[in-house]
């Protein structure tokens, strides 16, 4: 994973560039709310060096009308700022929510085994919040905090040039204090992005095993992890509000001394007669004009510090490789007849470490070839190469005599249907479940999965039939039911390529009997590997498959290898007792 951190000019360039029309509106609106801020200060001097001396009551009501003007002006631009940049960086905030969604779902299946689903969806929702204060007025006010501060040095300096000086030298040593808070604060920020995540994807663990936790009696135990979890990131929220806290009362101190001197150095011009009361006035207004947008810059910057932090950790996600590699996968299948062949396929899922070894077989069009063996043994991992879902480390997988490695991913998978042992539902109704795959297919074709799944059975019964709610990964069915659910989708999407990873695990002997019914329907065809413990749904496959530490130890019909009285005789006898 890339450790780059983004730049303020990698940000500019990919997020405030090619919004430059609107951020030169923010600009434009900032300056001209700055300068009517400008208006009430630079007016005290005209009051009272001129119009309270002389008493002239027109000259009263004109400054009073400008100073009343510049302040709806203030009012306007303000809005408008809010109006145009921030529901802007929201925009662009669901924006990018999108794109880290749509990145992440195109990342292989190895990168999900070895990530916390509640830590992405930390990292998909809450790393790109910051980009608010790059787009929204946080970038606009430094901008215009910066102007204002310039313009009110010009305007100080013309006034007295030894008081300007003299507040300068304390601003100067908090700038200092600044940028070197700002250097401490931002890895500070981009480990919160990491604890957070962390901590949310323990908890969206614990939520989904709540009845694990309940079973085990171990709720003090996840309490405890969690409690160490948001302990974990208060310390860091501790860190960063002290270097915060330093910065704050740093420019109190600062500014205190700035001013008290102020007050000496203007007190004693006035009584030598080098300053009038309304020169002092308006340079006290100015230095306020010029010192605020400084303050504020250190708050505007922590805010930016956070929002690069978060950006960095975006960049990384954004950055991996997708598994469709569009540059070597240029093969586009239209049709397929699901000819598949191992050929010399080695896989390992650690380096040194190898799962299968040298494995070659042929499964033709519409034939079934059952993968029996015990656990471990490297059943599943053959099915994930069949399922595009891993990569061969050497040798070559080919369909119809096309190199799996070098196919278009979207029209492989489009052929492709899948039934696994702890098959995912979906919150919702079993409708929306079983048309999953095909949202758009006609009320007969799904009758048609419902009955070939005798999905039917269980669902005459429900008051709400199909319609009936499941709740979060179909916890309110039976592993049988689910098993049908899952069955009647696959059959829905009419797949020429089927893979059934321990279908049958869940079941009792009657909806087993039922399903071997619907998966003789579901298997007519198509190119199909099933993977099962419980070898009497495997006995009608055209082609068994016995494999041991990642070999083919046998291969041959059902008959064949009973004949044979090796391996799978032994399995089969043993099961057969029991």
């Amino acid at each position: 994973m890339s450790e780059k951190k983004v730049s303020i000019l990698t940000a500019f360039k990919t997020i405030i560039w090619p919004r430059r029309n609107l951020v030169f509106i923010g600009l434009v609106l900032i300056v001209i709310s700055k300068a009517a801020s400008f208006v009430a200060p630079m007016s005290l001097k005209y009051l009272m060096d001129d119009i309270i001396p002389n008493k002239d009551l027109d000259f009263l009501k004109l400054l009073v009308g400008a100073v009343a003007l510049a302040i709806l002006v203030q009012a306007v631009t303000s809005f408008l700022l809010t109006k145009i940049l921030s529901v802007q960086a929201q925009f662009l905030i669901s924006e990018l929510r999108a794109q880290v969604q749509k990145k992440v779902l195109s990342l292989p299946i190895s990168f999900f085994d070895n990530a916390k689903s509640g830590a992405l969806v930390s990292r998909i929702m809450s790393d790109v919040e910051g980009v608010r204060n790059l787009i929204g007025t946080g970038l606009v006010q430094l901008v215009g905090g910066s102007i204002t501060a310039v313009v009110s040095l010009i305007l100080l300096l013309r006034i007295s040039w030894t008081m300007t000086i003299f507040t300068l030298v304390p601003l100067a040593i908090f700038a200092l204090i600044a940028l070197k808070a700002f250097k401490i604060i931002r890895p500070i920020f981009r480990n919160r992005g990491k604890i957070n995540a962390e901590v949310t994807g323990r908890l969206t663990e614990t939520l989904g095993g709540v009845r694990v936790i309940k079973g085990f009696n171990a709720e003090e135990q996840e309490n405890k992890i969690f409690e160490k979890g948001v302990d974990r990131l208060f310390q860091n929220v501790k860190k960063s509000l002290t270097a915060t806290a330093f910065m704050t009362s740093s420019s109190t101190f600062l500014l205190g001394i700035a001013t008290t001197g102020i007050m000496g150095i203007g007190g004693y011009k006035i009584m030598m007669d080098e300053l009038t009361i309304g020169e002092f006035l308006t340079f006290t207004f100015l230095l306020g004009l010029m010192v605020a947008p400084i303050v504020q810059m250190s708050n505007i910057g922590s805010q930016l510090t956070e929002a690069l932090a978060g950006l960095d950790r975006t960049e990384e996600l954004m950055n991996m490789v997708p598994e469709s590699d569009e540059e070597n996968r240029t093969i586009v299948l239209d049709e397929i007849q699901g000819n598949i062949v191992f050929d010399d396929v080695s896989f390992a899922y650690e380096e040194d470490k190898e799962v299968l070894h040298n494995i070659s077989f042929e499964v033709k069009p519409g034939n079934v070839v059952a993968l029996v063996g015990s656990s471990g043994s490297g059943k599943s991992t053959i099915a994930g190469l069949a399922a595009t879902f891993l990569n061969p480390q050497s040798g070559k997988i080919t369909i119809d005599g096309k190199d799996l490695a070098q196919v278009n991913l979207n029209s492989f998978r489009q052929h492709l249907g899948v039934v696994l042992q702890d098959d995912f539902l979906f919150e919702g109704t079993i409708r929306e479940n079983i048309l999953f795959p095909r949202p758009n297919a006609t009320e007969e074709q799904l009758q048609q999965a419902v009955e070939a799944a005798y999905v039917n059975e269980f669902t005459d019964r429900f008051e709400d039939g199909l319609d009936t709610l499941i709740g979060e990964r179909g916890v309110k069915l039976s592993g049988g039911q689910r098993q049908r659910i899952a069955i009647a989708r696959a059959v829905l999407a009419d797949p020429k390529i089927l893979i059934l990873d321990e279908a049958t695990s869940n079941l009792d002997t009657e909806s087993e009997a039922l399903i071997q019914k619907s998966l003789a329907t579901l298997t007519e065809g198509r190119t199909t590997f099933v993977i099962a413990h419980r070898l009497s749904t495997i006995r009608k496959a055209n082609q068994i498959l016995v494999i041991e530490n990642g070999r083919i130890a046998e291969e041959g019909t059902h008959d064949e290898l009973i004949a044979k009285e090796g391996r799978y005789f032994n399995l089969f006898t043993y099961q057969a007792r029991i």
